[in-house]
């Protein structure tokens, strides 16, 4: 029952509580108590927004960093991605497979305002061996909402 009231709420963190009853068949008390529950227990971290900065003419600048890292005896990546995770800038921290070590999510307000994070901030962190920058040019989607496609931009529709 969890999972299925997780799987609502990713879908639409402002669903109420007697929409998850009703669509499970389920008491909202029963509902109100599971989702204390799982916040309690951390597994349920927190809920978010998410907003289309081009439609609200928000211009910021977001980047994704690919991190090559030296682990630490008995740490492993968990250091440098704890330190990482601390600043203002990085939305995301996520250990990789393959040709990196970690992975980084930054936002800044300009281009440079982000190289110079990358430059000065990520790569000199301690164990931190090599950064390369992709800097995102347009969001599609995010967090499983779609961004693009309404009536008003026409510049993202595809027929098929």
């Amino acid at each position: 029952m969890n999972t299925k009231i997780l799987k609502l709420l990713e879908k639409d963190a402002r669903i109420s509580v007697s929409d998850i009853a009703a669509a499970l068949g389920i008491s909202s008390a029963e509902v109100e108590g599971r989702i204390g529950e799982m916040e309690e227990q951390g597994i349920i971290r927190g809920y978010r927004c998410v907003v289309d900065g081009e439609k609200l003419g928000e211009d910021t600048v977001s980047a994704i960093i690919e991190l090559k890292v030296v682990p630490k005896a008995e740490l492993g990546f968990e250091d440098v991605a704890e330190k990482i995770s601390h600043f203002p800038e990085v939305e995301s921290v996520y250990l990789m497979s393959g040709a990196c070590d970690l992975i980084v999510v930054v936002r800044g307000k300009t281009f440079r305002q982000v190289s110079d994070f990358v430059a000065k901030e990520l790569a000199t962190i301690e164990n931190v061996t090599s950064t390369a920058t992709q800097f995102i040019m347009r969001r599609y989607k995010d967090y499983g909402t779609e961004l693009f496609g309404t009536d008003d931009d026409e510049r993202s529709r595809v027929s098929l």
